[in-house]
């Protein structure tokens, strides 16, 4: 048995997060590193995509969502924006056979109507060919930002409310999480962020309120299965008390 097989075996099958969010960052320094192009950074970091999204799936995940690009990264040089727009459809129109093979749903989150046409068509087709599955649902988060979204919720809530199709008074905290883009998808268990960085960068704002946040150095195209399984590990050694007290966890445990 290798060290990877010893960890995942050592993990708590009872205590596996049920939703994952990543935030993929390190592309262009691990591309700088090795005296590539940035884009060589970011094709590379498809790979890595491919790598978690299968661990995901064959240790239980129910939910993966990745912060693939972000409304901010449409002020990034044309160039690497178009390299990323095309990575984008090549990679998902090349990964579906493997994701239908998987049982894994892919599901878009974000203002994708801003996404250029050809990948824009390849993103809705796999979402549609993948809408039968119920194992693992991968959320794609693109030309996404949480200030966006909890402003389009805002909007939304603010037009219902002069229609009268709904008082203010009774504007919950549920009701405005069933006006976000995740709308039915539990809240992040755990957001791991690569790449050294220790912030959020506008990235599920609401939903990480209660998430436990694991940063690491390693750049995303290096982010292994065993780097992968680690973050889990140390998920599992926290104790997760949600406001309470630790002898009331213990006692509800």
């Amino acid at each position: 048995m290798d060290e990877l097989q010893k960890k995942i075996a050592s993990l708590d099958k009872d205590r596996i997060p049920v939703h994952v969010a990543m935030i993929m960052d390190g592309n262009g320094r691990w591309a700088k590193r090795q005296g590539f192009e940035r884009s060589d950074g970011h094709a590379e970091g498809v790979s890595t995509v491919h790598r978690v999204t299968k661990m995901s799936s064959d240790l239980g995940i129910k939910y993966l969502t990745l912060y693939a690009f972000s409304t901010e990264n449409w002020n990034r040089p044309q160039a690497e924006v178009d390299t990323l727009m095309y990575l984008i459809g090549w990679a998902i129109e090349r990964e579906l056979p493997e994701l239908l093979e998987n049982n894994v749903r892919i599901h878009l989150l974000g203002d994708i109507e801003r996404i250029p046409e050809e990948p824009r068509k390849r993103l809705f087709y796999a979402r549609d060919t993948t809408a039968h599955c119920t194992g693992l649902q991968l959320n794609m988060c693109l030309s996404y930002s949480s200030r966006w979204e909890i402003t389009e919720a805002a909007r939304q809530l603010a037009r219902m409310a002069a229609e009268g199709k709904i008082n203010p008074d009774e504007i919950s905290e549920q009701v405005f999480s069933n006006h976000l883009t995740t709308a039915g998808i539990p809240d992040p268990d755990l957001l791991i962020r690569t790449g050294g960085e220790e912030r959020i960068s506008n990235y599920l704002l609401w939903q990480i309120a209660y998430s436990e946040l694991y940063f690491t150095p390693v750049l995303w195209p290096d982010f292994s299965n065993e780097e992968y399984v680690d973050a889990i590990l140390d998920f599992q050694n926290r104790e997760r008390r949600f406001g309470k007290t630790s002898e009331q966890v213990q006692n509800n445990e």
